[in-house]
């Protein structure tokens, strides 16, 4: 087939809905973190004894999951049913899904429909990507990754003052009911847009594997957050969750070997680039994904801020990433990854090591520039990263090595939640004081109740505290995917990809 040398307007119609649905599933991702401590109080039963956070973070950790399930299954649904229907129907499931939300009623509620609503969103970008590269042609892909950079970059900037924004003037509720007319346009818009494409035969499905796989890391997170509900790994909720789960996903790793078609296909960590591309990146992914969600919640729960405020507050790291990620994609075609992404780790562990030192009086600018430079390090992390991994695969294995990074991220941004919220609510635990003085700032009335000012004064202090403790964790986590990183490619590398192959980039989301 015969493509254009410039983008044409057939192109852009088709990126037009592309770009929507990108937009629609990223920007859910962070909109949300800036709520995590309006659902503590709204789904509390008493205001003055929030949820737990590692209970109210599983809404971030089963959406994440969610994609991370569907994610390797796409490719086999686009073959079975064409990438048109499909894409469609994953917009109808994230509609849905964001609908469901706005009716919940329990913590229990939210959490299941962002399942139903990550199943939607997860199909989106793999298909996307794939509708996109057969409408461009391999000529014109690094012109497209700007396109598709847009949502990539409004996620982490636009998210969070979206988020603040609708729940400071309506309610938490239309942080989910904002993606209706969204969802509503895009299925109209992609009907006209789509052009119609022919079913192939597909390979066959991996059904043990997606039986392991999927309960296995649930079960597994599931007793993660347990822990600081129960106080202890001693009970059945955790160790008897956790174990199940493990057991799931280590026999899910024998069984990956045996079919020809696997679910995930672990045969590719033979390749020395991609096994330290995946490493490095599930360290990174769960240190900084993590730490991602504690800045949006000190601010408003320590500092009394806004949600508004609080999301811009956050922008600078969006920011940050803005600046270096189009910078780091032109060096990557022309300096080796191993001499790029070591400079972003540091940019970022420099950040959140800064972030050690956070206080209850810590200036706003102290914290902006922290923020400001771990947004530069992201920009000169992440897509690296990628490249690298899939430069040195073969054509018919880079499909499979994109769904293996792909898992890796989404997997490792699951672990990172949910162990740093573990973390923060036991350093909470710690002083009594901290919850009531947080609590105060939605409740004043809670101020009698606890000892006056004074002890909300100490109380506030404990939890910045709280905080701290818990980025050292993640600042060290990132220092310690330094050590992988030094193993990335110093030299340059001949890619083993054809130039009129069309291989679909990934997108992370």
């Amino acid at each position: 087939m015969q493509y254009p040398e410039k983008i044409d307007a057939a192109v852009l119609k088709i990126a037009g809905v592309v770009v929507l649905g990108a937009i629609m599933s990223i920007l859910d991702i962070t909109v949300v973190n800036v709520a995590l401590p309006t659902f503590q109080t709204v789904f509390s039963d008493d205001p003055s004894k929030p949820l737990a956070y590692s209970a109210v973070a599983w809404t971030v950790t089963a959406y994440t999951l969610a994609l991370a399930t569907v994610i390797p299954l796409t490719g086999w649904a686009a073959d079975r049913f064409g990438t048109k229907r499909l894409y469609m129907l994953a917009i109808v499931l994230f509609t849905a899904g964001s609908a469901l939300c706005a009716t919940a009623t329990s913590i229990s509620m939210l959490i299941g429909f962002r399942v139903l609503q990550g199943l939607g969103g997860g199909m989106l970008m793999p298909l996307g990507m794939t509708i996109m590269t057969r409408a461009a042609g391999p000529a014109r892909m690094g012109r497209l990754m700007a396109i598709l950079g847009v949502p990539m970059l409004l996620g982490p900037i636009g998210g969070p003052i979206l988020g603040g924004w609708l729940i400071e003037h309506y309610s938490w509720h239309w942080i989910f009911l904002i993606n209706l007319p969204l969802g509503v346009i895009a299925v109209v818009y992609a009907y006209f847009a789509l052009p119609r494409d022919h079913t192939e035969p597909s390979e066959s499905l991996d059904l043990l594997g997606v039986a392991l796989m999927s309960p296995g890391l649930a079960l597994f997170l599931f007793g993660i957050s347990s822990i600081p509900e129960k106080g202890t790994m001693d009970t059945p909720k955790v160790y008897v969750n956790m174990a199940i789960g493990l057991v799931l996903m280590v026999t899910f790793v024998f069984h990956s070997f045996r079919p020809r078609h696997p679910l995930l296909d672990l045969r590719l960590f033979r390749n020395r680039n991609l096994t330290v591309s995946t490493v490095t990146m599930f360290l990174f992914a769960a240190a900084f994904f993590g730490g991602l969600l504690l800045v949006p919640t000190y601010f408003q729960s320590v500092r009394g801020e806004s949600t508004l405020h609080a999301g811009l507050l956050v922008a600078p790291q969006g920011l940050g990433a803005m600046l270096t990620m189009p910078i780091a994609g032109a060096l990557v075609d022309r300096i080796p990854v191993g001499r790029i992404v070591p400079f972003g780790l540091l940019a970022i562990s420099g950040g959140m090591f800064g972030l050690t030192q956070i206080t209850s009086t810590t200036s706003y600018s102290t914290i902006i520039v922290l923020l400001f430079i771990m947004g530069l390090g992201m920009g000169g992390t992440m897509m690296p990263i990628f490249t690298t991994a899939l430069k040195t695969l073969t054509h018919h294995e880079v499909a499979r090595g994109s769904t293996l990074l792909n898992i890796t991220q989404q997997i490792a941004s699951s672990v990172g939640v949910a162990v740093m919220s573990v973390l923060l609510t036991n350093h909470f635990k710690e002083s009594k004081l901290a919850g009531p003085a947080m609590a105060s700032r939605h409740d004043p009335s809670i101020i009698d109740k606890i000892g006056g000012h004074p002890a909300v004064v100490q109380g506030l202090a404990d939890a910045a505290e709280a905080f701290a403790k818990t980025y050292w964790v993640a600042a060290s986590l990132v220092l310690l995917t330094l050590v992988p990183a030094l193993f990335l490619p110093r030299r340059r590398e001949v890619s083993h990809l054809l130039d009129d192959e069309q291989v679909a980039p990934v997108v992370v989301h």
